[in-house]
């Protein structure tokens, strides 16, 4: 049975990054996410499930990437968000992109499913 805890959401999230390091991020994320979940990315776009399981297959994958002081933040009954700052490379990239991350997860039917997702950029 799939539970809500720090150590499952924290597989998933690498799973997710994983996808997308192999260029299957919108597989990955259009079977995660609710129907009306949506993705806030940094450069202020909102996508909804259909946009990044259409796109994020296409998108540049990325070639490295570290998740660091991962949270578990409860958020309801059967419900949680996960918390963390990811550091993250692409091939020819000068500079790493490094945000705050913020994944909301729901049970549903016995399932995990991405509610939203939202990145905050770190300026160093």
């Amino acid at each position: 049975m799939a539970t809500l805890t720090l150590h499952d959401l924290l597989t998933l999230e690498h799973q997710g990054w994983d996808a997308l390091c192999s260029g299957r991020g919108g597989t990955f994320y259009g079977a995660l996410m609710t129907d009306d979940a949506v993705m806030v990315i940094v450069n202020g776009m909102v996508l909804d499930r259909e946009t990044v399981a259409s796109t994020l297959d296409h998108a540049p994958p990325w070639s490295e990437y570290h998740l660091d002081d991962p949270r578990l933040v409860p958020t309801g009954t059967d419900a949680a968000a996960l918390v963390y700052t990811a550091t993250a490379s692409r091939t020819g990239d000068p500079d790493p992109f490094t945000a705050l991350m913020s994944s909301h997860y729901r049970l549903l039917d016995g399932r995990i499913r991405m509610t939203l997702y939202q990145q905050t950029t770190i300026t160093h």
